[in-house]
């Protein structure tokens, strides 16, 4: 299947959705008062997103890869921010599981990816190599 549009990755999507998922959290009263962590986690669950359909455009796999490295730790960024709205009880422990949860569904789905793309990269060197390309 050949993608077309940054908005058919899969990994996108997911991250749109934890992008979603951390909108919805910041909503809350006490966590809408805290302006520095508001902002820090929307951000770093936007650029998730932001990253992947960014290095879908750099018309190169390393380029890709590189973009991608950026939205999984991002992702990271997202659990790691999660447990500061938690340990501010701004959240439940329900809600922290349910957004952990998904940002790591979200960072291992984009390891793969990176994985499958590298993977291309050093077939297609390979590839050139037998053929006598330099």
């Amino acid at each position: 299947m050949r993608i077309e549009r940054f908005e058919d990755i899969e990994k996108w999507q997911l991250a749109r959705e934890l992008t979603r998922k951390v909108y919805g959290l910041t909503k809350k009263a006490k966590f809408a008062r805290d302006f520095g962590l508001k902002r820090q986690i929307q951000d770093a669950a936007g650029s998730s997103m932001h990253n992947i359909a960014e290095g879908f455009d750099s018309e190169t796999n390393p380029e890709f890869v590189r973009f991608l490295r950026y939205a999984k730790r991002s992702c990271t960024e997202v659990q790691s921010e999660l447990y500061m709205a938690l340990d501010q009880q701004y959240i439940t422990k329900a809600e922290f599981q349910d957004v952990y949860d998904h940002a790591g569904r979200t960072r291992a789905t984009i390891r793969g990816f990176i994985k499958y793309l590298l993977a291309y990269e050093q077939g297609q060197r390979k590839k050139a190599t037998l053929n006598g390309e330099p």
